[in-house]
């Protein structure tokens, strides 16, 4: 069963490790949901993604879209951490991803502090912020994902950091203000955990 659940190899030579981690992200793709995701992710994380949902959502009416767009964030950073665990990636890939760390990190401080400083927001700052992680994310997984991949991570962004979600995000007299200070707590806790 497991065989027919993952993608051939592509070279002459079998590789278990290698066959290994193609199942993982296959199993992995047909069967994230949130049950699977909260057992692999802490639960302050599991607290910022429920709010990610509730206010996505909201925001575009549609129960469904927002599953999709939560699921296809869930399944990227879980497929991540398999390559990383698996030390699939090279010297470059390394490097972006340290790259790519720094900058999540920094997004994540700028959303708390536009949120605590009142005046501070700055939508486009923060959508550039969103797609400059985009850009490295698709640097990071161009060799080891699909093009299926890639366009989950388009789903994600491409929602995310929308300027006009984000000005209504943060919107201090608008209707996701409690949705975005319980964002805000969450990923302030993260932080101070040292998880992002």
């Amino acid at each position: 069963m497991l065989i027919m659940l993952v993608e051939p190899v592509a070279t002459d030579v079998f590789n278990s490790k290698s066959l290994a981690i193609q199942a993982q992200k296959k199993i992995l793709g047909k069967m994230v949901s949130k049950s699977i995701a909260t057992t692999l992710i802490d639960d302050t994380s599991s607290d910022v993604l429920d709010e990610l949902y509730r206010v996505t959502k909201e925001y575009t009416q549609n129960k469904k879209e927002a599953e999709k767009i939560i699921k296809n964030l869930i399944k990227i950073v879980l497929k991540l951490a398999i390559l990383y665990r698996n030390n699939q990636f090279n010297q470059d890939e390394i490097a972006l991803m340290e790259k790519f760390k720094k900058k999540v990190h920094q997004l994540a401080k700028t959303v708390v502090s536009f949120h605590q400083v009142d005046y501070t927001f700055d939508r486009n700052f923060l959508s550039k912020l969103l797609n400059e992680c985009r850009e490295l994310l698709h640097e990071i997984i161009q060799r080891h994902l699909t093009a299926k991949s890639h366009g989950r991570v388009n789903n994600v962004f491409d929602h995310f950091s929308d300027c006009e979600f984000l000005a209504a995000l943060y919107n201090p007299f608008g209707p996701y203000k409690i949705h975005l200070q319980k964002l805000c707590d969450g990923v302030n806790k993260m932080l101070d955990e040292g998880n992002i």
